[in-house]
């Protein structure tokens, strides 16, 4: 069966999103990235949709699912390379993507990551010298 690759980079998760989707791709992806997310303990899931150029109803909430569960396992999840017919097109359906933060591009998704990345620590170790 086919399935998009998932990398890990650090403390992140990259996937880059090259072919068109369809329902049982979407759901192999959302257990390989929620399963890769436990198996390496990672803060971060970065998805590069660049290569799409239409992102329909169904791949707009199978982003949003990826976003939710990484979510409760404490990662957070950055959309990066939304062409603007998609953006478009997401705002005309109504579509919103809780809980997933978007950038222009993976350098800069990079750095919302690092960033949320650091705010936790400084929780985490203000929690310990308390």
């Amino acid at each position: 069966m086919e399935r998009i690759p998932v990398l890990k980079l650090g403390e992140f998760l990259l996937v880059s999103i090259q072919v068109d989707m369809h329902d049982r791709l979407a759901m192999a992806l959302q257990d390989d990235v929620t399963e890769m997310v436990v198996r390496h303990g990672s803060a971060g899931v970065l998805i590069d949709i660049s290569a799409l150029s239409v992102v329909d109803s169904f791949i707009g909430r199978m982003i949003s699912n990826i976003a939710s569960m990484a979510r409760v396992l404490d990662a957070e999840t950055v959309v990066v390379g939304m062409q603007p017919a998609v953006a478009i097109t997401l705002v005309e359906l109504g579509l919103e993507l809780p809980g997933v933060k978007t950038a222009l591009n993976v350098e800069r998704g990079m750095e919302i990551l690092r960033e949320h990345l650091r705010k936790s620590d400084n929780i985490e170790n203000a929690d310990v010298a308390e």
